[in-house]
């Protein structure tokens, strides 16, 4: 298990490099993790590798059903079709981001095997997560995505008022714990 990185440390703005040498100890780490933080928190569907100072493009992805990997994912298709939604993180779990997501993605990427896979016609819930994922891998944090200066606030804000935010956006996270 590792320490989650916070927003401000410079580590989650470095564009991650491929991955050529699949080291099952960077695996496991992420996704040891992602299961501390999900028992913790008792939110979080993936982590990428650099939120823990890996700077590799892999993610850690539990879905309810176990945790699985992306490694060297790579967009192929993104739809024309956009929503709103309240995005969070493990690197600033304290804050929700109003962004603005693709409504379906497709991807191809490895297993921690090396063997490779396609995702095709992405559903939204697992759309909006990857999209967020992947922009980790570049550097790219969900406050960078803000649709504007009222899209920032704190979650104990947020669930105080719910019915109200959720009424600002159009798609809302479902919890898979």
């Amino acid at each position: 298990m590792a320490e989650v990185l916070l927003l401000g440390n410079p580590r989650l703005r470095v564009r991650s490099q491929e991955v050529e040498h699949f080291d099952e100890r960077s695996f496991s780490a992420l996704a040891e993790t992602l299961e501390d933080f999900r028992k913790k928190h008792g939110f979080g569907r993936a982590i990428s590798a650099p939120q823990i100072g890996i700077d590799r493009r892999f993610i850690a992805m539990n879905l309810g059903r176990g945790t699985f990997f992306l490694v060297n994912p790579v967009i192929t298709h993104r739809s024309d079709e956009t929503f709103t939604m309240w995005d969070d993180c493990m690197s600033f779990p304290d804050l929700l981001v109003r962004v603005r997501r693709n409504a379906s993605l497709s991807l191809e990427y490895a297993d921690e095997h090396g063997r490779p896979h396609e995702w095709r016609d992405i559903g939204r819930a697992e759309s909006e997560l990857l999209q967020h994922e992947l922009d980790h891998l570049d550097g790219v944090l969900a406050v960078d995505r803000a649709i504007d200066r009222e899209s920032l606030i704190m979650r104990a804000e947020y669930e105080r008022e719910r019915e109200r935010y959720d009424g600002m956006v159009e798609y809302a996270i479902v919890p898979t714990i």
